[in-house]
């Protein structure tokens, strides 16, 4: 108790004097007038070499109206290897950070190479490879590095220009390139309280950055969509196989009973008539496999808008009006503040040693 009163005592004694301060940096005002006006302009200067960039933001959610819908569309993505919604009607938990690994992964970056886009001057009017490829800015110094790097170590030319094929097991150097462009510019977050899907892409081109947003939504239903109703649609095409196949035998065996009755309407023979019989035998058992086929194809079919995730779209692809960054005048600012900083704390330790 006694050293933490001295310590107290001392504090008090020895209070931070501003007056002191402000005595200590004032004659050197000038040096401060002149350095950070030129720290504020040299920083902006910098910073404007920087290309700015738009941010367009979509966000989903599943539309259910019991948790069993809810449940499906959890188990979905949980099948997907995303995660799991929670314990929604799915009992195999996945971690939800696992959720952006669908958009992240080569299969996914591949499929936005072709899509078309425009920019909003209209002067680009390209595909997505095409336009990261040839239309991106950069700042000066990027530049600089880029051409040391090819000079050094130059790309090999390749004939793609996004709309080819692309072999993702053997990808080249530039494709890789762009595509590690594309899962920079797209994220993807899961609320884990209000389970809505976040989409986020980046991009220097308001319009472009809208496109990409809005392709990267309707890919993501699209790839759920399917995949949920993948056993569906097959069982259905299975079904509707086995349909018509008994249905071309129902026709044969039918034209084969009618066209035996109308040569034998007279006939007493009981050979005969038993061979009529049979041929009516034959076509109602044709007839009840074909019915029978035709039940399940309509299951089947039903099958899949059961399993078929429905979503409803929170906030839809907008095109940005203002650049998200970079913030030029407060990095300005910052910039100006830290040299301030660090000019004072040298002046006064200057002083005091």
């Amino acid at each position: 108790m006694e050293k933490i009163n001295m310590e107290n005592s001392k504090m008090k004694k020895n209070p931070i004097d501003l007056n002191k301060i402000v005595k200590t940096l004032l004659p050197h005002k000038k040096i401060f007038y002149c350095t950070l006006p030129t720290v504020a302009i040299l920083t902006y200067l910098l910073v404007c070499c920087i290309p700015r960039y738009y941010t367009c933001s979509v966000v989903l959610a599943p539309e259910s109206n019991d948790n069993s819908s809810l449940g499906s569309f959890s188990s979905s993505l949980a099948s997907l290897g995303l995660g799991s919604l929670g314990k929604l009607g799915n009992n195999d938990a996945i971690s939800p950070e696992l959720y952006p690994d669908l958009l992240s992964s080569n299969d996914f970056v591949v499929k936005m190479f072709p899509i078309k886009v425009t920019s909003k001057d209209g002067k680009i009017n390209t595909n997505y490879y095409e336009y990261l490829n040839k239309f991106q800015k950069s700042s000066w110094w990027k530049k600089i590095i880029t051409h040391v790097k090819e000079f050094i170590k130059p790309t090999p030319v390749t004939n793609f220009h996004g709309t080819e094929k692309v072999n993702i097991f053997s990808m080249s150097k530039k494709q890789q390139d762009i595509a590690a462009l594309i899962k920079k510019n797209i994220d993807c977050e899961i609320d884990q309280k209000t389970y809505a899907i976040t989409i986020k892409v980046k991009d220097q081109d308001p319009v472009i950055c809208a496109t990409i947003a809005d392709s990267t939504r309707k890919y993501l239903q699209d790839f759920i969509t399917d995949y949920r109703t993948n056993k569906a649609k097959n069982d259905y095409a299975y079904y509707n196989r086995l349909c018509e196949k008994a249905k071309r035998e129902y026709e044969n065996a039918r034209r084969k009973y009618a066209y035996s009755s109308d040569a034998n309407i007279d006939a007493s023979l009981t050979s005969i008539r038993s061979k009529i019989d049979d041929l009516e035998n034959e076509m109602q058992l044709k007839y009840n496999i074909y019915s029978s086929m035709n039940t399940q194809k309509q299951a089947a079919l039903a099958k899949i808008q059961e399993n078929t995730p429905a979503f409803t779209t929170l906030q839809s692809a907008t095109v940005p009006i203002k650049p998200a960054g970079p913030k030029r005048v407060l990095l300005s600012l910052a910039m100006t503040m830290v040299v301030f900083v660090i000019m004072s704390v040298y002046f006064l330790r200057k002083n005091i040693c």
